[in-house]
């Protein structure tokens, strides 16, 4: 009898686990959906906004598609049938608007206020909807602090960036995703506004190591910004190009913090980023993540752009409140942030960082 009495215990317990996760319910008021756990800067928002929800005593229920684009549209659609209040979707697809406005028709048809963030959606999308908004960030921005920081360093450490003295700076490019905003400009203004400095102090434009590839970058053929992915990458490129071949890589461009490290961690098993008095390749990255601060600070790294976790979990926070307040409208109290002419978008600065 107490046999059977402890199974239908720990079965209750593990029918009520189903709907449980990290003290977080799934008939919570907001239910907030990202593309991945994995993603590190995806990570940092994530923590710091349950935090903040948390505090603020808003119930909220986290949602991983990992990477997925069917899973994620399910999991929104199973949210409204269980009669979520607001939705904070970090969409998967941004290739094309599909996927966006069914996600728009979901919550429209529910009278649910929706935000989309981080990753970006068109402008028809968010217009698609009165109670639609985006947080994010200008996807160019990004790209064209990279450069500028990329363009500094090289004027000051040109000679001893060019390892083989041919008067150039060689280097390699690691985008994070096709059809992405963020990765498309970061890829495009980091070099363009790097040539632009060099150019202006007569100095060579930027060479892509490979003259056979016309993209001028490698990507992540899964989409996942990974370290792994430019790790496997950094090491096959160093197998042709390095110093014994006096054709070394001289110059790391990354879309992102996670593909930083992966370079790094291949250039440390090459004999280079180590710190102290060890030769370095200069490598960039974006996020300003904890983990490239500190190669940074220990000098593995040259420099990355600092995106605001914090500033776009209180202006996801901000936008939950006022959904469920009934006397608020979606954007009230949004003129802290810079918000789009004619669009509900909001966008958080991007910086410069270099410890």
């Amino acid at each position: 009898m107490k046999f059977r009495v402890w199974a239908i215990v720990l079965a209750c317990a593990l029918f009520l686990g189903s709907f449980v996760a990290c003290g977080k319910r799934q008939d919570a008021d907001v239910h907030i959906f990202y593309y991945t756990f994995s993603d590190t800067y995806v990570s940092s928002v994530r923590d710091t906004l349950d935090r903040t929800l948390e505090e603020k005593g808003i119930s909220h229920q986290d949602y991983d598609a990992n990477g997925n684009q069917t899973t994620q549209t399910e999991q929104i659609r199973t949210a409204v049938t269980q009669g979520a209040k607001v939705l904070l979707v970090n969409i998967v697809n941004t290739g094309s608007d599909d996927a966006a406005s069914e996600i728009v028709g979901l919550a429209k048809d529910a009278g649910i206020p929706l935000v989309f963030f981080n990753r970006e959606v068109s402008n028809a999308v968010i217009q698609s909807y009165d109670n639609c908004a985006f947080v994010g960030t200008h996807a160019d921005e990004a790209g064209k602090l990279q450069g500028e920081m990329i363009g500094e360093y090289l004027l000051e450490h040109y000679g001893s960036t060019d390892l083989n003295g041919d008067g150039k700076i060689s280097y390699v490019l690691f985008k994070g995703e096709e059809g992405n905003n963020e990765a498309i400009f970061r890829t495009k203004y980091s070099v363009e506004k790097a040539n632009e400095m060099l150019l202006a102090a007569e100095k060579p434009a930027l060479r892509f190591y490979d003259a056979a590839n016309t993209n001028g970058y490698l990507v992540d053929q899964n989409g996942q910004w990974s370290s792994a992915a430019a790790n496997d990458y950094m090491n096959t490129v160093l197998a042709s190009y390095n110093s014994n071949g006096n054709n070394m890589i001289e110059l790391v461009i990354c879309n992102n913090d996670s593909m930083a490290e992966g370079a790094i961690s291949a250039l440390n098993a090459a004999g280079y980023n180590k710190g102290g008095d060890s030769p370095a390749i200069p490598v960039f990255g974006v996020d300003a993540t904890e983990a490239a601060k500190t190669l940074i600070r220990d000098g593995k790294m040259a420099g990355t752009v600092q995106q605001d976790a914090a500033g776009m979990a209180n202006a996801l926070a901000l936008l939950s409140e006022n959904s469920l307040d009934g006397s608020k409208n979606l954007m009230d109290g949004t003129d802290v942030f810079p918000v789009d002419e004619n669009v509900r978008k909001l966008r958080i600065p991007y910086g410069k960082y270099r410890g």
